[in-house]
């Protein structure tokens, strides 16, 4: 309750009042230390034993153990998303996958991504056994390849296609929609949403006895299909939906030095400064190809070793369009440079042959319509200054702070009809 009540505006913007958040916690799991499945004793204390998370597959089992999911189910919630807090672009997907969800009537759907061959991500896969039941899953990719090759079909493996340049499977991005009856009703069954375990140990030597260090007993909440298929039989509607990466996933999870390493590699950085910059090209692709607006990119720069393109920085507020269909309708033409920065926010908001460089921050209150016509702003606007021995840990782990130069700043919160000119003059209408 403290921690809630300190941080209720900080942490839980998102949310209009404490009633909505549900806090439920994960028990740890004794951690082992060989092949024979020896605990790992406490370094400091013998007499205590080394613990570690059972991995998100418990969620499942908490959501019933707390009662939640059979509340969601008696009040007539009929959807609920579990997705990854490390990737900002996934609340992209959200509308798109319950719109395949609703008229496929799937009990669980599953984001997916163009995923190359061999690489190393976990796989959606159709799994059919001699008797002709079938089970869509993930595989993991350690897991994938040598299991295709034990198929007629897929003899050379996990590799490209020739036509698409990609995997036939699709990668796994642990993001899932599930129908809340069916899923509280097999919650509510004897498994009581515990899933399948499994353990991954990084062995010492060639003798695969003893771990390079302590591993766990761990369970994954992408194997909800096969307590689907246990509770609800051939009647499970278990599938997945495919989105491009630029739009719905590029992830915060490695430091600085290992994003570096793994862009030296050629693979994705996965880094803050990467997932912030992939955030605001995925605006930039939007509203270039929904608006007609001609937007200059700019190169890409250095952070910590990671190459970003972080310019221009556009971000459009869920309150001003969730679609691009919205986007296409709310802003037209115009012309941004590559060293902008555009923020809008409000529903509102109408914007048309917009020529920027620099910095522009538009926001309407609720009631407020505004109406940017033609406007030209020419400023010294934002800068991404590197930073990287800042005091703050959100700014070290980018390597660089935002300043802010001058800006042109339209704010607008009395309800009305408002113009804005070429000058950035507001007139009520």
């Amino acid at each position: 309750p403290l921690l809630l009540s300190l941080n209720t505006y900080m942490r839980f913007r998102l949310f209009r009042c404490l009633s909505q958040v549900n806090i439920v916690m994960q028990d740890k799991v004794p951690a082992l230390s060989d092949s024979l499945g020896r605990l790992t004793v406490n370094k400091k204390d013998r007499w205590n034993i080394e613990t570690k998370p059972h991995g998100h597959g418990d969620v499942h089992h908490l959501l019933h153990r707390s009662g939640l999911a059979e509340q969601w189910s008696s009040s007539g919630k009929k959807w609920a998303f579990f997705f990854q807090d490390t990737n900002p672009l996934v609340i992209h997907a959200l509308l798109p996958m319950l719109g395949v969800s609703v008229d496929r009537d799937y009990d669980m759907n599953s984001l997916c991504v163009p995923r190359r061959g061999g690489e190393a991500a976990g796989a959606i896969t159709t799994l059919t056994r001699e008797n002709g039941e079938s089970l869509t899953i993930n595989v993991e990719y350690n897991q994938l390849d040598p299991m295709l090759r034990e198929s007629p079909d897929f003899k050379d493996g996990d590799v490209d296609d020739p036509a698409t340049g990609y995997s036939a499977f699709p990668g796994n991005v642990n993001n899932l929609l599930v129908k809340i009856p069916s899923y509280a009703a097999v919650l509510a069954g004897p498994d009581q949403g515990v899933v399948d375990e499994f353990v991954n140990p990084k062995y010492k030597d060639d003798t695969r006895t003893t771990f390079k260090k302590p591993t766990r007993l761990e369970c994954m909440m992408q194997d909800l299909p096969l307590l689907l298929t246990k509770q609800l039989g051939s009647e499970a509607k278990v599938g997945f939906t495919t989105m491009q990466r630029w739009l719905t996933f590029s992830p915060a999870k490695n430091d600085p030095g290992a994003g570096a390493d793994s862009a030296a590699k050629g693979s994705p950085p996965g880094s803050p400064s990467s997932a912030e910059a992939d955030f605001y090209s995925a605006y930039l692709s939007i509203l270039g190809a929904a608006s007609g607006a001609s937007i200059e990119r700019a190169e890409p720069v250095s952070k910590l070793g990671i190459p970003v393109t972080l310019m221009p920085a556009i971000v459009l507020e869920p309150s001003f369009a969730l679609t691009s269909e919205e986007v296409g309708e709310k802003f037209k033409g115009g012309k941004i440079s590559s060293r902008s920065t555009l923020v809008v926010e409000g529903a509102g908001v109408e914007i048309e042959d917009l020529e920027l460089d620099g910095a522009l921050v538009i926001k309407a209150g609720p009631g407020v319509m505004l109406s940017v016509k033609g406007l030209k702003v020419q400023n010294e606007g934002w800068a991404f200054t590197d930073d990287p021995d800042a005091p703050e840990e959100e700014i070290r782990i980018r390597g660089y702070r935002v300043t802010k130069g001058e800006t042109m700043e339209i704010v607008v919160t009395e309800p009305g009809s408002y113009t804005v000119d070429s000058t950035g003059a507001v007139q009520k209408a």
